[in-house]
């Protein structure tokens, strides 16, 4: 069996899996930490009942991680966790090796094992939550980077301003964390995260909610090219909690096609699907990076 984590800004899941990936148990505490030792005391605490039947321990997090090293820079929803080696300090404190990956990275990894990247060559996969996590894949293997960075479209600038120099990111664009909360707040919506509803309104047609959306999509479907441009993958996967609503995909596609059909220049044709795990990507995706690191 092993100890697998997914850290994220909300809750910090964690779960028993064996070697196929079935899931033994699984559960989730809030997200209240401010310091590397409460953290990971609260890791260790979850993990201390499995112990014996534990063989090894993955960590799916945010920042740009080393996975050779285990060490974390830019720690995210975790500032506090910047050149920290979080995988030497499980190890020490669980006595099984640990190891840890970017939380996209984990995501993409998942679809690589098991999901829709499994016999494909090369796709980008786009997680849309607080940001837009991204990884990439060539020749079946997933890429890092030389800073290890390949893939944090986040980071990519939109709207740039040549005389404040700044722009907005497209970490912010394409958030669906902040499309809800767009929506939510014109329609007066007491709870600014209730995706459900939202996307109820889409579906109904109301005009407000369509109108944010359609933005929404248009400025991600814009970037979807830039990307596909730029690696000529064979797909490009939508994952995170929204890509459960199958009108998220269905709209990139159709937002494609109408941006080809105004600018006729236009050659690249993005195959965008949806990740076949949904918020347990990074799980799966933890799991699969420990195998490739031990196994």
């Amino acid at each position: 069996m092993y100890f697998v984590y997914d850290l994220g800004g909300t809750f910090i899941k964690y779960a028993l899996m064996d070697r196929a990936g079935t899931v033994v148990m699984k559960d989730k505490f809030p997200t209240n930490v401010k310091n590397t030792e409460d953290l990971v005391a609260q890791m260790v605490e979850k993990f201390l009942p499995y112990k014996g039947d534990v063989k090894g321990i993955a960590v799916s997090c945010p920042g740009i991680v080393d996975t050779k090293t285990g060490i974390i820079y830019k720690g995210g929803s975790f500032p506090f966790m910047h050149e920290k080696n979080l995988a030497a300090m499980l190890t020490e404190a669980c006595g099984v090796p640990a190891v840890i990956q970017n939380d996209a990275k984990s995501a993409a990894l998942a679809e690589l094992w098991l999901g829709v990247v499994k016999d494909v060559e090369s796709a980008v996969v786009l997680t849309l939550g607080t940001g837009v996590g991204g990884a990439i894949i060539i020749d079946g293997k997933l890429r890092n980077g030389f800073n290890l960075m390949a893939g944090e479209v986040s980071y990519m600038l939109m709207d740039f301003n040549s005389k404040t120099l700044q722009g907005n990111v497209f970490g912010m664009t394409g958030s669906a964390v902040q499309l809800i909360s767009k929506i939510a707040t014109a329609k007066g919506l007491a709870d600014k995260t209730d995706g459900k509803t939202c996307f109820q309104l889409i579906h109904d047609g109301d005009a407000e909610a369509v109108a944010i959306f359609d933005e929404y999509i248009y400025a991600l479907a814009s970037q979807i090219m830039s990307i596909q441009y730029m690696i000529d993958p064979e797909i490009i996967a939508i994952g995170g909690g929204i890509s459960a609503q199958e009108i998220v995909t269905e709209r990139l596609n159709l937002a494609v096609e109408e941006i080809k059909k105004v600018t006729p220049f236009h050659a690249a044709s993005p195959q965008i699907v949806t990740c076949h795990f949904k918020n347990d990507a990074n799980l799966y995706g933890a799991l699969y990076n420990f195998f490739l690191q031990f196994e």
